[in-house]
């Protein structure tokens, strides 16, 4: 009677399962909140946490794999990222991130079909961005014809996505559409954004296309903003 009466005890004491995802949602929650605080010590604690809570949850998973990259634990992240798809193989957010990393730990074939994953939950709300995603990482490995079809597809959605323009405007370039790859570049300045990358392909493009005093103001923009870049001294030695 008395090992009953102890197994009777500790099933009563066993969450339901509802009351673990709450938890875990809960703790996720607070996970986010520290991480976006930057305090990545406590975020940590916590979606470790949510994960104990419920194993199955798969947006903890997530943002363990967000934040084991941001600590610089590449290996935990993928297997976070991995988790994450695995208890929640169609959802658009899960996919897309695993995609990413994928691809930035130079893996962009494997990447794709999870990006295409994403693409196809039809209950993702930013698919523009998984394709954009997909167009670059093709564009890392080589494929142009299907990178412009992904990325074409990316603006389709949203016009004025700047991580699907400025990786078309390359694709242009690399085609050797220079001024299509002029148009889509400028597209991309419009939205005020313009870092080394954009700024390197710009003197890049004009230089084909012999306008030497607008290469010359992309050239002056690099060198200003980023002096110690290798991409600047690159450029200055091509003229």
């Amino acid at each position: 009677f008395t090992m009953i009466f102890l197994a009777a005890c500790v099933s009563s004491t066993e969450k339901s399962p509802e009351s673990a995802r709450k938890a875990a949602e809960t703790n996720a929650a607070l996970g986010r909140n520290y991480m976006d605080r930057g305090q990545y010590e406590i975020a940590l604690e916590k979606l470790k946490r949510a994960v104990a809570n419920d194993k199955t949850y798969a947006p903890a998973h997530t943002l363990l794999g967000v934040l084991y990259e941001r600590i610089g634990k590449q290996e935990e992240a993928g297997k976070e990222y991995k988790l994450a798809v695995h208890y929640d193989p169609t959802d658009g957010d899960t996919n897309n991130n695993y995609g990413a990393y994928l691809c930035a730990r130079g893996k962009p074939a494997e990447a794709e079909k999870y990006f295409i994953a994403a693409i196809e939950d039809p209950f993702y709300d930013t698919p523009a961005i998984a394709m954009a995603n997909a167009g670059s990482c093709a564009l890392r490995r080589g494929d142009l014809d299907n990178a412009e079809t992904f990325l074409r597809q990316s603006l389709d959605y949203d016009g004025k996505l700047g991580s699907a323009l400025l990786p078309m405007a390359e694709v242009s370039y690399l085609k050797g559409q220079y001024l299509q790859a002029r148009a889509f570049l400028q597209r991309f300045e419009a939205q005020g954004v313009m870092d080394e990358q954009s700024l390197v392909l710009g003197y890049e493009i004009e230089t084909k296309l012999g306008a030497e005093k607008s290469a010359n103001r992309y050239l002056l923009e690099l060198q200003e903003r980023f002096p110690g870049s290798a991409q600047a001294g690159r450029a200055a030695r091509q003229e």
